[in-house]
């Protein structure tokens, strides 16, 4: 092409650009900032880590995460009645086998309380709780277990909502209600043992590591607080690694790939690290206001149990959704 076309046509282009009205200006450059958003956001979106995310958000919502949470959340406050009761039949049988501890309560009640009517009241209520403790904590048991029971099966089949590759009811359903109880019941044994085990370990891991930089008279030395701090918070995640990953793996009766597996229980464990760490910061100030004093720890029971089920349920879509299980899906 000559040298003069070339010329021209540059020319002609120059024209054109700069006869544009101000309306096509913005146009033009308003197309040129949505190109270039959407290239960045294709970018970011290809990430590794934030594909996994974005897959593992939608697998929540389209398996109903959020209706899974609030139902979960409420068995598992449902629950707490029948342990209340339990417990007031225990507490119920202490006092009746140790009179001193009876009449020290009573006289704790008599003497706290200026109202008579009241203090009378709360008496009754005690030699009640003791007269009734047996069927009271007969009650409580059976209750707790059925309880118990429906919501470790509740549990289960939300977890595999999201680890199934397609959603849809399986053949558990069609097994014999004795032989599925059975199964529950040993479940719901099994996570008490696994919930025991843990606040065992934190607990004793705690006192013997406290223990153990007193006697060496570590316990003065500031700049090794962090140390102790960091030293505990690692025992506490691995408490928590042993729970989830009884939930993940042993509780559903679905075995999902082991490295995506051992990824996912790990950010559970943290996440159930974090979240008791902020209900221990918030609960304190939530019952100091006249409305949290009185409904405080309902609000905070729920919140707890609601953050716990997102997190565990979240955590399974996400472990459901790594790279090997996700091309084995498509």
């Amino acid at each position: 092409m000559p040298k003069s076309t070339e010329k021209q046509e540059t020319a002609q282009h120059q024209s054109k650009r700069l006869s544009r009205t101000p309306l096509e200006k913005g146009i033009h450059h308003g197309k040129k900032a949505l190109s270039l958003t959407v290239r960045v956001g294709n970018y970011i979106r290809n990430i590794p880590i934030i594909a996994h995310f974005i897959r593992a958000t939608l697998r929540f919502n389209d398996r109903m995460g959020n209706q899974f949470g609030a139902a979960i959340t409420y068995f598992s406050f449902l629950s707490l009645i029948p342990i209340l009761m339990l417990s007031f039949a225990i507490a119920g049988f202490i006092l009746a086998s140790n009179p001193d501890l009876l009449a020290k309560l009573i006289n704790g009640i008599a003497n706290s309380i200026s109202d008579p009517t009241l203090a009378n009241t709360l008496k009754n209520s005690v030699d009640t709780a003791i007269k009734q403790r047996t069927t009271v904590g007969l009650t409580g048991l059976a209750i707790a277990l059925y309880s118990g029971v429906n919501w470790v099966s509740n549990l289960r089949q939300a977890i595999l909502a999201q680890f199934h590759p397609v959603w849809v009811r399986n053949q558990e359903d069609n097994e014999k209600i004795y032989f599925k109880y059975l199964r529950d019941s040993i479940s719901l044994i099994g996570l008490l043992l696994a919930l025991v085990i843990t606040l065992s370990l934190t607990s004793i891991a705690g006192s013997a590591q406290a223990t153990i930089v007193k006697m060496l008279g570590l316990d003065g030395i500031e700049w090794l607080r962090p140390s102790w701090f960091l030293i505990g918070l690692a025992i506490s995640i691995s408490a928590n690694y042993l729970l989830f990953l009884w939930l993940f793996w042993v509780l559903p009766r679905h075995q999902p790939e082991r490295k995506a597996l051992l990824k996912g229980t790990l950010m559970a464990a943290i996440g159930f690290e974090a979240l008791k760490y902020i209900m221990t910061m918030t609960l304190p100030r939530l019952a100091n206001s006249p409305s949290g004093a009185a409904f405080g720890s309902v609000i905070g029971l729920m919140t707890f149990f609601y953050l716990f089920a997102r997190l565990t349920l979240f955590c399974a879509a996400w472990i459901a959704t790594a790279d090997n299980n996700h091309k084995n899906t498509e």
